[in-house]
């Protein structure tokens, strides 16, 4: 359904400027800054425009919301010009469109239950009502709002899906190469986006959450780099 073409990167949830370094070092298109208070990687505006302002030209600062009121979206974007928007609570199109005045683009999470669950969820439909998104994001439905690092079952998604997606939710460098070869073929065009994946592991071999590892990031890019050539091969035989 789709032509052969790299896969962008988005590292998200980052906090710190070496993490923000490193992630432009290893490549990445996008970096995420999550704008929910609620949140174990939130920063404010103030902090998210210092960081956006270390990245060099052409990799973009993305903002994540969550059911957040279209005039702080908009202010919050005011303050990061150039940023791209990330919904990922309960907006509906209107919503949307309100909060990005109708012309900066922006992502819309689609929440993909677990288990068999994922068969059930109408992502055409769904892309359909958000087809002013740039992408469709895909995510884990758990409890409270984000992945919470699960995985979807990627293999029950309609195989043509009429939009840009964007594949996240339990992401690390070892299944990611799986879930693009997987997903890929789904959608108008592929990227991915990850977060707890390349997070620094703490003294229980849990993910310190918002402080990045950037071997983690760099492997994770690696494997990514590696689904495209394996991708290109398998559609070019």
């Amino acid at each position: 359904m789709n032509h052969p073409q790299r896969t962008r990167i988005k590292i998200c949830g980052l906090t710190r400027e070496e993490d923000v370094d490193a992630a432009v070092a290893a490549g990445a298109d996008a970096i995420g800054f999550v704008l929910y208070a609620r949140s174990p990687r939130a920063v404010s505006v103030e902090r998210a425009a210092e960081l956006a302002r270390r990245l060099p030209p052409f990799v973009t600062p993305v903002l994540l919301f969550v059911n957040e009121s279209a005039s702080s979206v908009i202010a919050a974007c005011a303050r990061i010009p150039g940023a791209c928007v990330q919904f990922h609570g309960d907006e509906s199109p209107e919503d949307c469109a309100a909060a990005t005045l109708g012309t900066r683009p922006y992502l819309r999470a689609a929440r993909i239950p677990l288990g068999d669950g994922a068969a059930q969820f109408d992502l055409v439909e769904y892309a359909q009502r958000y087809s002013k998104a740039q992408a469709i994001l895909l995510d884990a439905h758990v409890d409270g709002y984000g992945g919470g690092g699960k995985a979807f079952n990627w293999s029950l998604l309609p195989t043509s899906v009429a939009s840009h997606l964007v594949l996240s939710g339990g992401l690390t460098p070892a299944n990611v190469t799986d879930g693009i070869l997987q997903v890929r073929p789904r959608g108008l065009s592929l990227a991915v986006d990850v977060s707890s994946g390349v997070e620094a592991d703490g003294p229980d071999d849990k993910p310190l959450k918002g402080i990045k590892d950037a071997h983690k990031i760099h492997r994770f890019v690696a494997a990514v780099r590696a689904a495209d050539a394996s991708y290109l091969q398998t559609t070019h035989v």
